[in-house]
């Protein structure tokens, strides 16, 4: 036991007055605890409730709210695509009875691919003549392409075309004579697949609707003979436009009656279809007609 001089000296015992009186002011502090901590437990328990429980589940409700933001973004992309464009071949078609190609053809063997002269894009008059056939101005503008890749276009391949006059005569058997080598003409495709000719409307013939023919051949070098031709086809034109042609230039006149008594659907050549041959037609600026298409072989 302790028994240092610090420890105090037992207390003198109460007097009841003062132990009542300590017995009330104990019995108030216990009353007021109780009341406190008994506060405390329900202050704390609303207080978790009304925080976390925020979730409406009326399904309806209301608020407004105002804000504002700013911000900066940055963004690239890239894409590839690939498709393949797909063209038909043109039909093949009859070279006609006056090729005068080196074939056996209305039983002579014209060949107007062996003259010198005949690689021309203006073929208007017969090779070394400066006297041009009559008729409306047209240029004809041929495109080549290849079937087996994805339409390209075929430079370097030769076309040979030609068709008869406005009255719907062909040189070289009109006359049986070879020097006359009008509106006949061999020019070699560019990088584009390209050649244009300067020519005149073709006419209308009795039984047939108006057209031009015309071989390729794979080079200029092999285009001397039909023997090397790849193709052979023939190229028709918008009726409504070709009748207007007709009616305003007398040198059509023929034409006029001989287009009126045929369609593409009664045509020998074309009644199975069109739309591998029918160029596009229109107008130009210097009185004349321009005329384009694009043709595909498989090479």
């Amino acid at each position: 036991m302790d028994h240092s001089p610090h420890n105090p000296l037992p207390s003198a015992p109460l007097t009841r007055a003062a132990q009542a009186s300590a017995n009330r002011r104990f019995a108030l502090s216990a009353l007021g605890s109780l009341g406190v901590a008994t506060l405390w437990g329900c202050g704390g328990g609303g207080s978790d409730t009304a925080t976390t429980d925020t979730t409406d589940t009326s399904g309806t409700g209301t608020g407004t709210g105002t804000g504002t933001g700013t911000g900066t973004g940055t963004g690239t992309g890239t894409g590839t695509g690939t498709g393949t464009t797909t063209c038909s071949v043109v039909p093949e078609e009859t070279a006609g009875p006056y090729p005068a190609d080196g074939s056996t053809a209305s039983n002579n063997t014209y060949n107007v691919l062996a003259l010198s002269g005949i690689v021309r894009s203006d073929i208007r008059s017969s090779i070394g003549s400066s006297t041009q056939v009559g008729g409306v101005p047209l240029t004809i503008t041929i495109t080549l392409t290849n079937t087996q890749a994805s339409c390209a276009p075929l430079a370097g391949y030769a076309i040979y075309l030609w068709h008869c006059t406005q009255d719907g005569n062909y040189s070289v058997y009109t006359s049986n004579n070879i020097a006359d080598n009008y509106l006949r003409g061999v020019q070699a495709t560019d990088a584009s697949g390209t050649v244009t000719f300067t020519t005149i409307v073709p006419g209308c013939y009795a039984g047939r609707m108006p057209h031009m023919h015309l071989e390729v051949y794979p080079s200029l070098a092999a285009a001397s003979n039909a023997r090397n031709k790849v193709k052979t086809t023939q190229l028709a034109f918008p009726t409504a436009l070709l009748s207007s042609i007709y009616s305003s230039n007398a040198g059509y006149s023929a034409s006029v009656r001989n287009l009126a008594a045929i369609t593409f659907a009664t045509d020998n050549v074309f009644s199975d279809g069109t739309a591998l041959e029918m160029t596009t037609m229109q107008a130009n600026t210097g009185g004349g007609y321009a005329a384009s298409i694009t043709i595909s072989i498989a090479a």
